[in-house]
């Protein structure tokens, strides 16, 4: 069954006519209407439909301005009520049946069953027995947990169930009676599934949501005639919000067993086969061996270098090589935890420790217990955290919040910073202690524009990289490589990423060229904006005429528009008309 997006003002439309409708296809009636308590007519069947015109829609009164007076009274005392009548165009002679649709003690609507004279014992024979068939069908159908959806095979809806209400949060009275399409058009359902059924003649299945955000797995089946036509299609609606809901319960509880599991998996470090270190750079070579050697022992080490240069990677290069390399590396950005989170992130909590904390938590120190955690923006780091970072690097032992002894982990701490914790430190910012410990072996790692050897072999790798895969071949002229290579790309190697990975998916041929460039780093005007070039020692006042003249001139070239050149210097057309002529600038002479 389709999503319910929005409700909209629909008429009132009775509940309980479509197992009825269905039933009577075994008993032989000539035709039959079904009317909500307006009399409208909502379905129509036999000769009611061909001879009498009672098409779905119509008013009853309109239809059969003969029986509508009946209609009206069994809609108002709801009692049966037979009235024979005389079908003017056959000339043949039928006894109408007139059946309240009753619901809550009040009457929804009503049927019309005309019957043939030579059938009439048949037909009240069985039409006791057939009322309550119905109602027991009813109570079934609407005691179900799992919603229920009937269409005729003209995919307009003609019953849904209470549980069908509650699971797609509609009301039974704004759909009954309205075709599938209708209500898609109307933007109220999403997917209609009667349509798939209808086409195919087959079961269709999927889980889908409602508006209310409700999942459930609706599933379609036809139910057809003797003739093998479909007459119903009845949509099952599973809802599986609660089962959902009680699968994340047990994971949640689960949490903690196998948090550690997934850290390895989410924190686990870059493969270096598939990021590259290039260091051609005398700067870069010394930065990896300090890496490569710090990692054969515990020590601490304070990576620093500005924002995108690697600081992470050498973490990584340090953790694969050291003992700890089978063992997880956890990765925290200090700056990215409030603050407020930061103790509870870092050394857990206990059961009740805080409102919310329902069951204990171990902190990334736990979780890295044998390996190694990396702070980055570890002078983002708050103080009150500092100063229990300080105690666990003194004695190696941490305290959950909320805990009243500590316990021992083997960790060891790599930090990093694009910021100068010296003077952080002369600020009272950081605490000097602190730095003191984390700077044991302090490791630089140079900005792009400091090893300008690695620049072309990065822009190589990073290309080649995206575009195997990405599908696309490309490669650089010697026009672009000279305007990356002369850009100093302060973003540095995340920014140098990023760039190649734009020129491979954005530019339209092989060879990426300088019109393919950001334009931060190849600008094609820049040289036509160059300043003005002015005397030593030239007089403020002329210096500021001949700057004033420049703009006016450059500005006058280009738009000839004394307006849009107001506009675009921030001044009045009559500003720009006085002072093009004081200039001498004007369309028939315009002064060098």
């Amino acid at each position: 069954m389709p999503s319910i997006q929005s409700s909209s003002q629909i008429p009132h439309k009775p509940q309980q006519w479509g197992n009825l409708l269905q039933l009577l296809e075994n008993v032989r009636i000539a035709g039959c209407i079904a009317t909500d308590k307006h009399g409208t007519i909502l379905s129509s069947q036999g000769i009611a439909s061909n001879t009498l015109k009672g098409k779905v829609g119509r008013s009853f009164d309109q239809a059969l301005p003969q029986l509508w007076p009946k209609v009206q009274l069994t809609l108002r005392d709801m009692k049966r009520r037979p009235e024979e009548s005389i079908l003017v165009n056959t000339g043949a002679s039928y006894l109408v049946w007139i059946e309240p649709i009753i619901q809550d003690s009040a009457c929804e609507g009503v049927y019309c069953f005309f019957v043939k004279h030579s059938e009439i014992p048949e037909f009240l024979s069985q039409l006791d027995s057939f009322q309550d068939l119905s109602r027991e069908l009813n109570t079934i159908i609407d005691s179900s947990a799992d919603g229920l959806w009937v269409s005729d095979a003209q995919g307009v809806i003609v019953r849904i169930n209470p549980a069908s209400e509650r699971i797609s949060d509609v009301k039974a009275a704004d759909i009954i009676g309205r075709s599938t399409q209708e209500l898609i058009d109307q933007g109220i359902i999403k997917r209609s599934v009667f349509e798939e059924v209808i086409n195919s003649k087959k079961v269709v299945s999927y889980l889908t949501q409602s508006a209310n955000g409700r999942k459930f797995i609706a599933t379609g089946t036809p139910v057809f005639d003797a003739s093998g036509e479909i007459l119903r299609v009845v949509v099952s609606e599973r809802d599986v919000t609660e089962i959902d809901k009680l699968q994340r319960e047990l994971e949640e509880q689960e949490a903690i067993k196998d948090q550690f599991r997934h850290q390895i998996v989410e924190m686990q470090q870059t493969d270096l086969k598939s990021q590259q270190v290039i260091a051609k750079s005398p700067c870069m070579v010394k930065a990896l061996n300090q890496a490569i050697r710090v990692s054969e022992v515990d020590s601490s080490v304070l990576i620093l270098g500005e924002s995108g240069v690697g600081k992470g990677l050498f973490a990584d290069i340090i953790h694969k090589n050291s003992s700890r390399g089978k063992k997880p590396i956890i990765k925290i950005n200090c700056g990215a935890i409030p603050e407020s989170l930061i103790e509870a992130e870092l050394f857990g909590y206990e059961k009740g420790a805080f409102t919310g904390a329902k069951a204990l938590k171990p902190g990334h120190f736990e979780l890295a217990d044998g390996g190694i955690l990396f702070l980055d923006e570890i002078a983002e780091l708050p103080l009150s955290a500092q100063v229990k970072l300080l105690r666990f690097l003194e004695d190696g032992q941490i305290m959950r919040v909320g805990g009243t002894s500590g316990r021992t982990v083997d960790v060891r701490v790599l930090a990093a910073t694009h910021r100068n914790l010296e003077d952080m430190v002369e600020n009272q910012l950081f605490r000097l202690d602190l730095y003191y410990r984390l700077n044991v072996i302090p490791i630089y790692v140079p900005s792009v524009r400091e090893r300008k050897d690695c620049a072309l072999p990065l822009l190589r790798y990073f290309l080649s990289f995206y575009a195997e895969k990405t599908g696309y071949k490309k490669r650089l002229s010697l026009a672009a490589t000279n305007a990356l290579l002369s850009y100093r790309f302060p973003g540095n190697v995340r920014q140098l990423m990023n760039i190649c990975e734009r020129l491979v998916v954005m530019s339209e041929n092989e060879l990426i060229d300088l019109q393919d460039l950001p334009s931060n780093i190849f600008n094609p005007d820049k040289k036509k904006r160059s300043a003005v070039q002015l005397p030593e020692n030239i007089p403020l006042a002329q210096a500021l005429e001949s700057v004033e003249k420049s703009i006016l001139k450059r500005s006058y070239e280009k738009h000839r528009n004394q307006y849009k050149m107001a506009e675009l210097l921030g001044v009045t057309q009559a500003t720009i008309a006085r002072k093009l002529k004081k200039y001498g600038i004007s369309k028939h002479k315009e002064s060098e």
